[in-house]
């Protein structure tokens, strides 16, 4: 009765269009109150306590470290010059600015962990590129948001961060290794359909075919591109762990935009760090809301008897995560991704052990459920912020983003089969 209160409560809050965070919140207590009538104030002194501990964890302190990268980065002018290096790799043509679209925002994936972050960078470039070269405005908004879903699967990924808070044994270096392979795989499942649709429909026709010289926009680019290197390499090294590498990318990114390209004054340090406090303090509340959500579920008892359901439903160990994909497919089009680790990850760790899946590698399917939740409607994160600097409509993009969602579900069911795709890279790392 306790767990459909808090279940069915935080659903039909959700419904009713209260904001996620209150709707967490509140289900939680009203559960947590009519679990302990007898008890001193119902129970609910445990509320502050669990929504601080949720997010009072050392690995936390890189959430706001990456967010603040994402925002220096896309100040510095380094999006542009990634861009500008990108069309002298690939020239000019049908198809080719969305595919510079996609690798630009596979190369910021390594430098920041927030889709809608890389989506604002790339789309603050590419979106007005692409409307000059007679791209319509509802396609270019759906490959950048679909392309800004990488960026939480190329590491360093803030999802990434916090699923191995979550989950014991499921360390951030392995989850970032874990990673890289299937995030460069989306990324290439995504530039599939862009080619296609482009030369099918004859977008990019007004395209200047001017190309860009290669070695001074190598060198434009050179300081962009060496900062993936040095944060995931700085870690592969041991220089420091990820908690301390996502400080050394602000001190990296300051440095590139103050000094080498000289874009950041001190005058702009004031927006850069309020517009990442403001994004870094709402994923921290979603975070303790989602935890005290997830208190609730441990100690009312939800997620053994749970698991023992699911276990005696007979549908073995693949049909019962190919099930739980289908049930988070749907769930991530309506709720964010962080939320969706929150309130899941619960109740499929002891599945995860009752059939001794990896965790590393769960880890990986559900963040590609996340990221794909990024950029279908109606929610779609990454789809809001492209299609508001495209000025449509989501709906309008509809007819573009359903070809993008299929490729990207390719993805999804190569690692769901092919665990090794998600686990090869961590296993010749030695993580």
């Amino acid at each position: 009765m306790i767990a459909a209160l808090l279940l069915l409560g935080f659903a039909g809050l959700l419904l009713a269009g209260v904001p996620i965070v209150a709707s967490l919140a509140l289900s939680a207590m009203v559960a947590i109150a009519a679990a302990n009538t007898e008890a001193q104030l119902f129970g609910l002194m445990a509320a502050p306590q669990n929504f601080y501990s949720a997010i009072a964890k050392y690995p936390l302190l890189a959430l706001p470290m990456f967010v603040l990268v994402g925002s220096i980065f896309d100040r510095s002018g380094v999006a542009q010059r990634m861009v500008t290096f990108a069309m002298a790799c690939l020239g000019r043509g049908p198809g080719m600015l969305p595919t510079v679209a996609i690798v630009v925002a596979m190369v910021l994936g390594g430098i920041s962990g927030s889709g809608p972050a890389n989506a604002a960078a790339v789309g603050g470039v590419m979106i007005a590129a692409m409307a000059r070269a007679g791209y319509p405005a509802p396609f270019s908004a759906t490959v950048v948001g679909a392309a800004a879903a990488t960026d939480i699967l190329i590491p360093p990924s803030i999802a990434l961060v916090v699923y191995s808070v979550m989950v014991p044994g499921a360390s951030v270096p392995a989850l970032f290794a874990a990673g890289m392979l299937p995030g460069l795989l989306a990324g290439l499942a995504l530039v599939v359909p862009a080619i296609l649709l482009s030369r099918r429909h004859r977008f990019g026709t007004a395209e200047s075919h001017a190309r860009p010289p290669f070695w001074p926009s190598l060198r434009d680019a050179s300081w962009g591109l060496a900062a993936p290197v040095l944060i995931l390499g700085g870690m592969r090294l041991g220089w420091f762990t990820p908690t301390e590498a996502a400080a050394v990318a602000v001190a990296y990114g300051l440095f590139v935009g103050m000094v080498v390209h000289r874009s950041i004054t001190v005058r702009d340090l004031w927006p850069v760090f309020r517009d990442a406090a403001e994004i870094s303090a709402v994923i921290m509340v979603i975070l303790g809301a989602a935890g005290l959500f997830s208190y609730a579920i441990n100690t009312l008892g939800i997620a053994d008897p749970f698991a023992r359901w699911v276990q005696g439903a007979g549908l073995g160990s693949l049909g019962t995560l190919a099930a739980i994909m289908v049930v988070l497919l749907l769930v991530g089009t309506v709720i964010d991704g962080v939320a969706i680790f929150m309130i899941f990850v619960p109740l499929l760790y002891p599945l995860a052990l009752a059939f001794q899946w990896d965790l590393v590698w769960l880890g990986v399917l559900l963040t590609l459920v996340v990221a794909q939740g990024q950029f279908s409607p109606p929610f779609a994160v990454n789809l809001m912020v492209s299609c508001r600097m495209a000025g449509v409509s989501i709906e309008s993009t509809v007819p573009w983003v359903l070809w993008f969602l299929v490729s990207f579900l390719l993805v999804i069911v190569i690692v769901f089969f092919q665990p090794q795709v998600a686990l090869w890279l961590p296993r010749v790392l030695g993580f």
